[in-house]
């Protein structure tokens, strides 16, 4: 009778990251980081946002794939009595800096449509501040660490909270613009959608609303929630949910057949400061985004919208928490990926 052995090997992230991980070869990779990070935010602060969410987007992006091979030490004598011995291999893509790659085809995973809006602010910083730790510790510290590092900083730099980032990351080897798509969230998400896509990478509910929290210091372009405005449903022009002051001023800034260049903050109070205002803009119905009004509409996260609202000390403590979750997603460790000296193009 015909039998099948199935091997399972889970590949990707199994070695710990370790916020020492550069003690030895690279004691002043952080200060390095923050350095050039500084640099980068004195030329201009869409240094913050964009940085902070091309880290999201990198992270964000992660492929499970099933590659069947089969067992070399299968002898010949045992191949009529098993159909074939497989190698289930669990391959993984995640923090792993992909979103860097530059293609000269356009088939990189910067590529995507969904990644087609991240600023080239956010791109500099990482370059920039890659190219410092290069001068000082060359080969060593992976473009990914960088992006982790970068990230910390723009926020902390901006008034919001610090907090320790693990390190050991290597580079993927992979960018594809094909795997983005469906692995991002998108700005009409319902809150089960959104819930789904952020379990998916072991996140929970209150990781998902203190990491949208990062919008406080970010912008968006008109097209991006226009549907909101002028042609929600059939009933509904304007979206219900969206405060009518907050919607005639949204008008105002982004016009039927607007410029699709045109970007507006997304924190219209305080937007250059890292803070917990843009909760407090969910509670008054200002949340530019269906997915973040909907954060405030639905019971199960309005409690933690309402806590992040009120007390900031909170809202920075879940933040930083959820950062270094973040960062774990889909990680390349040990010999894994590689560390690519110039962030834009693998060694």
């Amino acid at each position: 009778m015909a039998m099948m052995v199935l091997v399972v090997m889970v590949k990707g992230g199994e070695a710990q990251l370790s916020q020492n991980f550069y003690k030895f070869r690279c004691p002043n990779v952080e200060s390095i980081v923050r350095q050039a990070v500084t640099r980068k935010l004195r030329q201009t602060f869409v240094t913050v946002p964009a940085t902070l969410r091309l880290f999201f987007h990198d992270c964000f992006v992660e492929v499970k794939g099933l590659v069947f091979k089969p067992r070399r030490s299968m002898t010949s004598a045992l191949r009529p009595n098993f159909i074939e011995v497989l190698s289930l291999q669990i391959k993984q893509k995640g923090c792993d800096a992909s979103v860097m790659i530059q293609s000269p085809s356009g088939n990189a995973e910067k590529d995507a449509g969904d990644n087609l809006s991240l600023a080239g602010d956010g791109f500099d910083t990482i370059v920039k501040a890659k190219q410092a730790v290069e001068a000082s510790c060359p080969g060593v510290v992976s473009c990914a660490d960088v992006m982790a590092i970068a990230a910390r900083d723009v926020v902390a730099l901006s008034g919001g909270p610090s907090f320790p980032v693990e390190l050991g990351r290597r580079d993927g080897r992979v960018s594809q613009r094909w795997r983005v798509a469906g692995n991002l969230p998108g700005p009409d998400f319902s809150f089960n959608l959104l819930a789904w896509i952020f379990r998916k990478h072991n996140m929970s509910v209150a990781d998902m609303v203190a990491l949208s929290g990062g919008h406080t210091v970010g912008f968006s372009h008109c097209s991006r929630f226009s549907k909101r405005l002028y042609n929600f449903t059939a009933i509904h022009r304007v979206d219900p949910t969206m405060s009518p002051p907050y919607a005639r001023q949204l008008m105002q800034e982004c016009p039927r057949n607007v410029d699709p260049n045109i970007a507006v903050n997304m924190d219209q109070t305080t937007p250059n400061t890292f803070d917990n205002a843009y909760f407090k803009n969910l509670i008054n119905g200002q949340g530019m985004f269906t997915s973040d009004q909907e954060l405030f509409t639905n019971p199960m996260s309005r409690p933690i919208v309402a806590n992040f609202a009120s007390n900031e000390k909170s809202f920075f403590a879940a933040f930083g928490g959820a950062m270094i979750r973040l960062g774990r997603v889909g990680v390349k460790t040990g010999n894994q990926g590689e560390i690519r000296r110039d962030c834009t193009q693998f060694n």
